[in-house]
């Protein structure tokens, strides 16, 4: 790796939407941890000067109150960090959003299970952002599993009264979810069509919802967690490149450690990938992630200059055919 090559486009870049954007991102989660909003202000200029053209966010991405609930002082709102840090855009950057998770009265997080309530969250979306359009937004489903199955794939040849009562409420429940599911994004369609959004997207998703998705209205973007150690989604990536469609994972330095933050924990094999290269494993994660197609966006999150630099210069690593067999074993 040129240890001196700091530009997110040495990774390549993908059509996303209406926009060609550097594969390699930033994600903004982190951001609100530090109550000095001056750092998250530097960062975010700073990735823009690295190339970052592309950022993920979410109203939800907060702190006190939000996702990762650090740090004291005022409530920080990652979309209006951005803001402050960027206008006027002037399509320098390409901002993705998400809707659908929100807090509960009681303090839990539950899901927007409306279009009205879907509407309040990207109308806060583009006050919190300063824009008359979203560039992107995702529907985040809080529950990722796919229907259950319907009668007919869950019924025996001669059910008992009792089994055909279970298959029914089953295939009851699965109408349910899936025409919950398709109203939700039917809302998000309806606001494309109103001009508040530009395109749409999914997060947290099986190949069912992308599915029916697509059949509503176009998909762009697909988020779901992955990793070099977080690979349920192997056969979705693949489908999304087949289809043109973006696979952008989260928790690609996290893995199994998600919300907590970066893997403390590295397999022998990223170790030695990694000594191998003179680079830490958290570089070697991004640069695993970004070799898996060139339709995987990255989007690793920071609230540290350092930590950028290292996450931006890890586009430009090319791992062998040998590093990437070490990794899959």
């Amino acid at each position: 790796m040129d240890t001196g090559l700091l530009d997110a486009s040495a990774a390549g870049t993908w059509r996303l939407g209406d926009r060609v954007v550097n594969r390699m991102g930033f994600g903004s989660m982190r951001l609100t941890a530090n109550p000095d909003t001056g750092v998250a202000v530097r960062v975010l200029r700073r990735a823009v000067e690295l190339g970052v053209d592309h950022l993920d966010t979410a109203a939800f991405y907060c702190s006190p109150g939000g996702i990762i609930d650090v740090g004291p002082g005022p409530v920080r709102h990652a979309t209006e960090l951005i803001r402050a840090a960027l206008t006027p855009y002037r399509d320098r950057v390409f901002i993705a959003t998400k809707v659908g998770p929100e807090r509960l009265p009681d303090g839990r997080w539950g899901e927007a299970g409306s279009p009205a309530r879907l509407r309040r969250q990207v109308e806060e979306n583009l006050r919190r952002l300063g824009v008359e359009t979203l560039d992107l937004v995702n529907l985040r489903i809080n529950r990722r599993a796919a229907p259950p199955a319907s009668a007919s794939d869950s019924a025996s040849a001669a059910p008992s009264a009792s089994a055909a009562a279970a298959v029914s409420a089953s295939a009851s429940t699965a109408v349910s979810a899936s025409a919950a599911f398709a109203e939700r994004f039917g809302a998000l369609a309806e606001m494309r069509a109103e001009g508040l959004i530009r395109h749409l997207g999914l997060s947290n998703i099986s190949r069912e919802h992308l599915d029916e998705a697509s059949r509503i209205a176009p998909v762009v973007c697909v988020q779901n967690a992955y990793s070099v150690d977080l690979r349920r989604d192997d056969d979705l990536l693949r489908i999304c490149g087949e289809r043109g469609i973006a696979f952008v994972p989260f928790f690609a330095i996290a893995g199994p450690a998600r919300e907590a933050g970066a893997a403390r924990e590295q397999s022998d094999a990223l170790r030695r990938v990694a000594a191998r290269h003179g680079v830490s494993e958290h570089q070697v994660r991004l640069a695993w992630t970004l070799h898996q197609g060139s339709h995987v966006l990255a989007i690793p999150g920071t609230g540290d200059l350092g930590h950028l630099e290292q996450n931006i210069a890890a586009a430009s690593l090319h791992l062998t055919d040998s590093d990437l067999a070490e990794l899959h074993r």
